[in-house]
């Protein structure tokens, strides 16, 4: 595991890396939303605070994802392509839950995000259940 690991809450001067993230985002891992945001629109949810956690990963004094713990206690991570995934992703994940404890923790992961949900079952997460939609 990577000791030189580090969660800061994130602040305003963290709009652009935030966004950044966002855009480079792998389409397979993505299922929180169908249509990019504009950047306007991406501050006001930033500020508007929307989880009960958010951090930005710190992986030695560089930023190189984020990651946030929802209202619902719904885990969501990002890593910025430069780093290996499960390199950053695994320490960040036990600080996340080691500094914000719960019965339990949930992570949404999109059925064709297979490195996902191999991380997670690797780090002894389960499956529950599948989600299924029809478009009209």
């Amino acid at each position: 595991m990577n000791s030189n690991i580090k969660l800061n809450p994130v602040t305003k001067n963290d709009m652009s890396f935030l966004y950044e993230l966002l855009k480079n985002k792998d389409p397979n891992s993505n299922i929180s939303h169908k249509k990019m945001p504009s950047y306007d629109e991406h501050v006001e949810f930033v500020m508007s605070e929307p989880y009960t956690a958010w951090y930005i990963i710190e992986c030695d004094k560089k930023n190189a994802g984020a990651i946030y713990l929802s209202t619902r206690d719904e885990i969501g991570i990002s890593i910025n392509n430069h780093y290996g995934y499960e390199e950053i992703a695994e320490p960040a994940l036990k600080l996340l839950m080691e500094s914000n404890p719960r019965k339990r923790y949930l992570v949404n992961v999109g059925p064709k995000d297979t490195k996902a949900q191999e991380f997670l079952l690797k780090n002894g997460f389960s499956g529950l259940e599948y989600v299924y939609e029809i478009k009209k």
